[in-house]
């Protein structure tokens, strides 16, 4: 549940800022009059995140074991790649959000009112199947649907307050470094979903191994204690894992991060953002 949290707040915080951004810069240029384009975008990103996220749900049900297991395995993948690009894209472009949004928004306004809700669903929308797609993996990773699914919901609402008190200057948060050690924290978080996958595909026959355990600890770690599943709830941890899913969690792990830390370094991080932005 905490980690869906996590992506939930993480996530929606970023559709958030946008969606702030976009707001504020259409008020500043007195195009008050193309807000509800805007609007009906944004409601479109929305809605098309919620069919992911039902497809994702329910559509598998229907499929083999085999086949289940393959199409989790292989989304599980897909949604640590979108993860690990999101997080090392907003490390690279924090600064200049603003400024591409604005000139986004300009391009949209003086184009049609389509390009507006295009704008609006293609700005959030990234966000939103993301967040379904990842949600759905941490899930299907073991953790539990109702509580997973709560933690998400719940992120996202704080998300919401945070973007809005943003929004209003009431609030002031030192993003680089909120999406700096959340970052760090998505990537450990992704590996274990990243493990989890590969295990899925051992199991379906796609990879072979599903017989070679690294180590088995659930003798000291219980899944069904509270530590085990705050543990997999988390981090997905496995506490009888094969040998090529701990290969793969660590060098995703040190790979990735050793590249953030760099990314992260190289880069200063963006100053606290509100809807009028640094340049």
């Amino acid at each position: 549940m905490l980690a869906n949290v996590l992506i939930g707040l993480r996530e929606g915080l970023e559709a958030g800022l946008v969606v702030g951004i976009l707001v504020a810069y259409l008020h500043r240029i007195g195009r008050r009059d193309v807000l509800p384009r805007l609007w009906i975008g944004i409601g479109g990103a929305v809605l098309l995140s919620l069919i992911v996220g039902a497809v994702l749900t329910f559509g598998p049900s229907t499929l083999s074991f085999q086949a289940q297991e393959i199409l989790g395995g292989s989304l599980s993948i897909v949604a640590v790649d979108m993860v690990t690009w999101m997080t090392f894209w907003m490390a690279r472009h924090a600064r200049g959000l603003s400024a591409q949004l604005r000139a986004d928004a300009d391009r949209a306004v003086q184009r049609s009112a389509a390009a507006l809700i295009v704008l609006g669903i293609v700005s959030v929308g990234r966000e939103g199947v993301e967040t379904a797609l990842f949600v759905w993996a941490s899930v299907n990773a073991g953790a539990d649907a109702a509580l997973g699914t709560l933690g998400a919901v719940l992120g996202i609402l704080i998300a919401v307050v945070l973007a809005y008190l943003i929004y209003r200057g009431l609030v002031r948060i030192d993003l680089g470094r909120f999406f700096f050690w959340t970052g760090i924290l998505l990537i450990v978080i992704a590996a274990g979903v990243l493990a989890y996958g590969v295990g899925d595909l051992q199991e379906a026959g796609i990879v072979p191994g599903i017989t070679v355990h690294a180590y088995n600890v659930a003798g000291l770690i219980s899944p069904t204690s509270w530590y085990g599943a705050l543990l997999a709830g988390v981090f997905n941890f496995d506490p009888e894992p094969t040998v090529l899913q701990v290969a793969v969690w660590i060098a995703y792990v040190v790979v990735t991060l050793l590249v953030f830390l760099r990314v992260s370094r190289v880069r200063p991080h963006p100053a606290p953002v509100t809807p009028e932005g640094a340049e």
